[in-house]
C-alpha cells in the first residue's frame, strides 16, 4: 500500500469530549480509595441518569451489552424462545439474545426514522398469536440517536402482552413525543461507550420503574451474592457491575449532556445546510415527533446520481486523516446470523449499500467541520 502524506490533526468519528467536572470526580474517587465496583459514585449516577431519564430505578453495569443480557434474564426469555430485533443494529443488540438461549427475528427498517418497522411488527403478532408462537419479547433499538416509533409499538406490546425493551445505547438526550428515551418499555438500556454521546470509557445503565427487578439486576450483576456472611450463590450470577472510578467520570459527563447535544446538532445543521441541496446526498429523515440527541450525522448517497459510493467516500476521507464510516452492516446480513429469519429487508439493505456517517464529535470546531466538507465535496 502507498503511503499518503496526511496533514493537520485527525478527526474522529465520535471521540470522547472530557471536561474539567469529571477530572475532579475521577480525582475525589481516586483519593477515596474507593476503586472497586460498587461504591458512592456509582450509587449517585444511578439516581441522578433515573431522574434524567424519567424513570424510578437505575443499575450501573459494565456495558450496554450487559443491561441487554440482564434485561432479557429479567424478562424471563430463555431456549427455545423468540426475540423480535430490527436488523439494522449493532451486533451487541442481537448477542444478547443468543445468551439467554433464545433466537432473533430480525426486522426491516421503517422509512420515516431508520428503526424497526411497526407495521411488520403488528404482521407478524396477529399471525403468531393465532399460531401460539408469540415472541418472548421485543427490542426496539433507538438508532443513531432518534427514537423509534412508540406511539406504535407499545400499545401492540400491551395489545399481545409482550415485554418491550428498548436499546437506546445511541440515544441519551433524546426524546419522542415528550418521553426521553431509556424511559420506554419494561426496561431500557443505555451505553456509555467510548463513542457514545457522554461516556464511562467503558459502561452502561439498565433502567425500568419497577424497583424489584432493578434490585435484582444488582445481585446477578455482582456473580448473584446471595445475602450472607460467607459466600453463598443460589443461582448464577455475572461480573456486570460498574466501578466507582467510572461511575465519578459518568456524572460528569452527564452534567455535560445539554451541551453535548447542543454540540452535535450543530454538527446536524451544518451538514443539513451544506450537504441537503447537494444531487445524490439524502440525510437522514427525522421524525417531527421526536427529537434526536444527533449522536451521527448519517447521510444516504443516490447509486444513480453519486459518483463515488459510501465505501469509497470513506477511504477518499481517511487519506485526509477524517474517520468516516458506512451505516450498521444489518443483522440478516452477517455471517453469524446466516439463515435467521427476517421480516422484509430491502429497507435495510438500501441503507447499508448507500449510507454512511460522517464525523460528529461535539468537539468539533468550525474549521473541523469546513475540513469534512471540502473533503467530501472533493469525492464529488
Amino acid at each position: 500500500m502507498a503511503f499518503v502524506e496526511k496533514s493537520g490533526n485527525r478527526i474522529y468519528l465520535s471521540p470522547p469530549h472530557m471536561g474539567s467536572e469529571e477530572r475532579e470526580l475521577l480525582l475525589d474517587a481516586f483519593d477515596s480509595n474507593w476503586i472497586a465496583p460498587l461504591g458512592p459514585h456509582v450509587d449517585a449516577f444511578e439516581v441522578e441518569m433515573a431522574k434524567e431519564v424519567g424513570v424510578k430505578h437505575a443499575a450501573a453495569l459494565s456495558s450496554g451489552t450487559a443491561g441487554l443480557h440482564l434485561a432479557l434474564k429479567l424478562c424471563g426469555v430463555g431456549a427455545g424462545d423468540r426475540v423480535l430485533v430490527p436488523s439494522m443494529t449493532f451486533a451487541a443488540t442481537a448477542n444478547a439474545v443468543r445468551y439467554v438461549g433464545a433466537e432473533p427475528v430480525f426486522v426491516d427498517c421503517e422509512t420515516q426514522t431508520w428503526n424497526m418497522d411497526h407495521s411488520l411488527v403488528a404482521e407478524e403478532l396477529e399471525r403468531t398469536s393465532k399460531t401460539g408462537e408469540l415472541p418472548a419479547a421485543i427490542i426496539t433499538v433507538d438508532l443513531y440517536g432518534q427514537c423509534s416509533n412508540y406511539t406504535a409499538i407499545e400499545p401492540l406490546c400491551e395489545r399481545y402482552g409482550i415485554p418491550l425493551i428498548e436499546d437506546a445505547a445511541e440515544a441519551l438526550g433524546a426524546s419522542w413525543e415528550g418521553r426521553s428515551a431509556g424511559s420506554f418499555g419494561r426496561f431500557a438500556v443505555l451505553s456509555f461507550n467510548g463513542n457514545k454521546i457522554i461516556t464511562t470509557s467503558g459502561g452502561g445503565m439498565l433502567l425500568s420503574n419497577d424497583g424489584a427487578a432493578i434490585v435484582h439486576a444488582r445481585k446477578l450483576a455482582t456473580q448473584a451474592r446471595d445475602p450472607a456472611t460467607h459466600y453463598q450463590h443460589s443461582e448464577l450470577g455475572y461480573n456486570y457491575r460498574m466501578s466507582n472510578l467510572l461511575a465519578a467520570l459518568g456524572r460528569g459527563q452527564l452534567k455535560a449532556l445539554p451541551d453535548r447535544v447542543a454540540a452535535r446538532t450543530t454538527n446536524f445543521r451544518f451538514y443539513e445546510e451544506h450537504l441537503a441541496p447537494v444531487e445524490g446526498v439524502t440525510m437522514m429523515p427525522i421524525d417531527e415527533r421526536g427529537t434526536p440527541n444527533h449522536w451521527l450525522t448519517c447521510i444516504v448517497l443516490d447509486p444513480h446520481s453519486s459518483p463515488t459510493s459510501p465505501e469509497d467516500v470513506c477511504h477518499q476521507l481517511e487519506t485526509q486523516d477524517i474517520e468516516a464510516r458506512p451505516l450498521w452492516k444489518p443483522m440478516h446480513m452477517q455471517p453469524l446470523y446466516s439463515g435467521t429469519r427476517m421480516l422484509g429487508g430491502s429497507v435495510c439493505e438500501h441503507l447499508f449499500a448507500n449510507g454512511m456517517c460522517l464525523p460528529s464529535g461535539s468537539s468539533m470546531t468550525d474549521a473541523d467541520r469546513e475540513r469534512v466538507l471540502a473533503a467530501f465535496l472533493g469525492t464529488r
